[in-house]
This record gives structure tokens, sequence and C-alpha cells, in this order.
């Protein structure tokens, strides 16, 4: 049997380091250096000694000791923070001062999902970049467009690629926004009030404050929670999942309307070389990325409802049902994001497309897309409208059901041409049929949205790390 991980068949390296053992608890051992400098500081009886010891013994974490002290108090919390007095005997008697347990894990969560977000939203912006690059790419190509997946207007290959771009910029604006807005637990105590702080300081609310604001600014967080139980709200779950979930509904949607351009033959994420689209058909060209993309997609927002039923199920000060709730869910909404984009990203940056087949489908339709031309042209040279729209509705009528009955494709444009109620040359219909007369602003919507909407905001974004458009599977 496989020992694989499905989050390392997905998820990247740096995200997975976010939630690893070993992250986790070397920043709880961060917030508590943080908090005995900070004490120190403010007056309390630290000493330097006590802190260096910590600093210099931070990665020395002794799992199997941590679960022989779990095992024994039934706490993980106090766990580490004996296993972490073992190895800086010093200072066993000031880590954790003050503190209650959501010192450490709700602050830990909140940085974890901070350096989640960041991560995420540089691959955001790389991937919108590459889509931007495709849409000016294709600006002015016409396709056809569907409603109700039957044939409608056309429009450009860019204009569509810019409509994937604008649910991923709104993305890219929630997520930035929930970042800015993101505030810290910091140093609250058993139920919010801060009391054991004000005991230690002798009833000085302002040193409490003070003591607040250095550990924030310490673990790199401009803004502090003003009020909370033990825990901090879990609004600002629901709000960071929203996030996430929204995210992948965007990708869910590119993933969706690409697997639908590649049934038509328009439209192909990358294939390799040796890449294998079937174990029974060889000629297979599977859009496998794209539907997995899907899955995984449909997995995120299915899981973005399940913070908003335990910030709603939260007891008075706080309850413990959300803890191996979130200990779960956290990770996995941040792993699944990830992995989703970094198969966005490597689909926006190769997918691949075939301008012959989309003309090929669009001359299929144009003439019937065109019959109100046709129309208006014909009564421009004195022809009867009502006569006109009759002669048409019959010869599409007929001409659409030849071609479904007997697979017959009708020379309609020869039909017209040879009909004298019209008097138009089959030179003036195909005039008439000319795509870009069909495609509206579709071109110019293009090159303005790029603009004056999209290259302003990914200026923004030019120092965010640009990712490698590849996938390992």
């Amino acid at each position: 049997m496989s020992d694989e991980r499905p989050v390392s068949r997905y998820a990247s390296s740096e995200m997975q380091f976010l939630f690893t053992s070993h992250y986790k608890y070397v920043t709880w051992r961060r917030l508590w250096i943080a908090l005995a400098k900070a004490e120190k500081k403010l007056g309390l009886p630290i000493t330097d000694l006590q802190i260096a010891e910590m600093e210099k013994n931070i990665d020395s974490i002794d799992f199997n000791k941590v679960a022989s002290y779990e095992k024994k108090f039934c706490h993980d919390v106090m766990a580490h923070i004996h296993a972490f007095g073992d190895v800086a005997p010093l200072a066993k008697g000031i880590i954790h001062l003050g503190a209650t347990s959501c010192y450490v894990t709700d602050n830990t969560d909140l940085i974890q999902m901070r350096e989640g977000l960041i991560l995420l939203q540089a691959k955001l912006a790389s991937t919108i970049r590459q889509l931007r690059d495709q849409a000016k790419k294709y600006e002015d190509l016409p396709c056809l467009s569907y409603t109700h997946l039957q044939a409608a207007q056309p429009t450009t290959v860019g204009k569509r690629i810019c409509l994937w771009i604008q649910d991923l910029l709104m993305d890219l604006s929630d997520l930035t926004d929930t970042l800015d807005h993101l505030q810290f637990l910091g140093l609250k105590g058993a139920t919010g009030t801060q009391a054991s702080f004000l005991a230690l300081f002798k009833g000085d609310s302002s040193k409490v404050k003070e003591l607040e604001k250095l550990v924030a600014k310490e673990m790199g967080f401009s803004k502090v929670i003003a009020l909370s139980g033990q825990t901090y709200t879990r609004k600002q779950d629901v709000r960071i999942f929203n996030v996430l979930s929204s995210i992948a509904i965007s990708a869910h949607k590119f993933a969706t309307d690409l697997r639908l351009l590649a049934h038509m033959k328009e439209i192909e994420e990358p294939f390799g070389k040796e890449q294998v689209g079937s174990s029974a058909m060889p000629y297979k060209r599977n859009p496998t990325r794209a539907e997995r993309l899907c899955g995984l997609s449909r997995y995120l927002i299915s899981l973005g409802s399940n913070p908003a039923y335990t910030a709603a199920t939260q007891w008075l000060e706080r309850s413990l049902d959300d803890s191996a709730n979130r200990r779960l869910c956290i990770p996995e909404a941040f792993l699944v994001a990830d992995s989703i984009l970094n198969l966005l990203h490597h689909l926006a940056s190769g997918f691949v497309v075939y301008p012959k087949m989309i003309k090929k489908r669009l001359d299929e339709e144009l003439p019937f897309l065109a019959t109100e031309h046709i129309l208006m042209a014909s009564v421009e040279k004195g022809g009867d409208r009502q006569a006109l729209h009759e002669s048409l509705r019959k010869k599409t009528q007929e001409a659409a059901l030849e071609w479904k009955v007997d697979g017959k494709q009708v020379d309609f444009l020869h039909a017209i041409a040879e009909d004298p109620l019209f008097n138009l040359s089959k030179e003036e219909l195909q005039e008439l049929l000319k795509p870009h007369h069909f495609t509206g602003r579709a071109e110019s919507q293009v090159k303005e949205y790029l603009e004056n909407d999209v290259d302003p905001i990914l200026i923004q974004y030019k120092n965010c790390k640009d990712y490698p458009a590849s996938v390992e599977i």
C-alpha cells in the first residue's frame, strides 16, 4: 500500500511547511519568547539569560517527550510548556507567564493563516497576470458564444478570458482586504478580561495595553482585536474561509469552461508528449487537470460552511467543540486552496487555442446568426420586410432540420443568393458574414478592461513572487 499523502500530491512545499508540526510548535515558542521579552521590558523580573536560553533552544523540540507529557497531562499546551522548560531550564518558571492556552493556539492559527493568505495572494496575482497575457493575445479572435450551451452571438476568445479574470480579481480584492483587516488575538487571558496580566502589573492597565502592543508588533501584526472571550471571534475564520471558497468557485467556473471547450476542440489544457489520456483508449486527451481542479474546488467550497457552524455555536466566552474541528479544517482549506491555485496557474499559462477549429464552429453557425443582418440588407435594397422574414424562417428551419436529421449541412448562403427576393449577391452575403461584424464591442471591451481595470491592479502586486506554471502530476 502506498504511503503517499494527498497533501504531498497536490499542495506546494511552501504551503505544506506552514502546517507542519515543527512550524506550529516553533511558533508557540516564538510567542512565549515575545511575551517574555515584552514582560521584561515592562518591568517583570525576567532576565536576559532566560530569554537567551529560550531563543537558543527554539528549534529543540523532542516530540517523543512532548507525547509523553501530553499522555500524562491530557493537555497539549502544558505538554509543550514542560518540554520547552526541559531544554531551557533557566526560563522554566516564566514560560507562558500570565497567559492562557489560546494565547499560543489562537495566535498561531492566525499567523499560519496570515502566511497562507500571503502565499495565496502571490499565486492569485500571478495567475491573473498569466490570463491577462492570454486575453491580450486573443483579444480580437472571434469565437462562438453560448447561452444555455446553445449557439448565441459571437464574442472573442479574449473577452471570454476576461470574464475569468474578472472573477479572480474580485477574489484578489477580497483576499487582500481580509489580510489588511486580520486581527491578532493578543493577550486576553482566560475569559478575555486580561485579569491575569492586570494582576502581574499590580493593576496598571497602561502596562497591560502596552504589553499586548509589543507582542503583536513582534509577531508582525498591526491590528489587535479589541474584544474577545477566551478565543478571538470565529467570525474571522468565516471571513477567511469565504475568500478561500470564493477562489474555488472562480476556479471551478474556469475549469468547467475549459472542459466544455476541450469537448468542442477549441481550447485544451497542456498535454505532455508522453502523457497518457486513457489506459484503454490511446487517442484520448482527457482534460485531467481541469477535472482535478473541479474536484478540489468542490471540496473547498464544501469546507466553506464549516467555520460558519463553529462561529454560530460558540458558547458564551468559549467552548472546546471548535478545537478538533479547526485542527482539521484550517490546514485542509489552505492546502486545498494552494493546490487549486497551482493548477489554475498551470492551466492559465499553458492552455492551447485552436483558431481554425474555433473558426470552423463559428462558420457553421454564422449563417443562422446572420439572418437579421441579411434581413436588414435586403430591406435596404427595397425588399418587403415581412416577406423576407417569412422566407428566412422557412429556409433556416429547413436547413437546420436537414443538418440535424441527415447530418448534411446545407449551403444556406447559396440558397439566399439564388433567391431574387433577397436581391443579394454571394459576395455581398460573404461580406455580411465576416465575424467581426457580429462581435460588437468585445475587442474594445478587452482593451479597455485590461488597461483600466487589470493592469493598474497588477502593478500593485508587481513585487509578489512569480510561481512556475508547473504541477507535479
